[in-house]
């Protein structure tokens, strides 16, 4: 089971990988700063209970 995702930061656009805690359930959001431009990123995240994928939807923190 792989326990990271990428997502595309919504500052700089550039792709960050990111840790998920799948024992979190299946809505998750939390802030997380960007690895290349190092503004936070606003995360929700989804994760399919039956295959596991994971879905990461990204916003400005306000």
């Amino acid at each position: 089971m792989q326990n990271t995702a990428e997502y595309i930061c919504a500052y700089c656009g550039e792709t960050n990988l990111t840790f998920i805690d799948f024992s979190a359930g299946s809505y998750q959001s939390y802030i997380e700063d960007c690895q290349i431009c190092c503004r936070p990123n606003v995360l929700y995240i989804r994760v399919d209970e039956d295959t596991l994928e994971v879905a990461i939807d990204t916003d400005y923190q306000e």
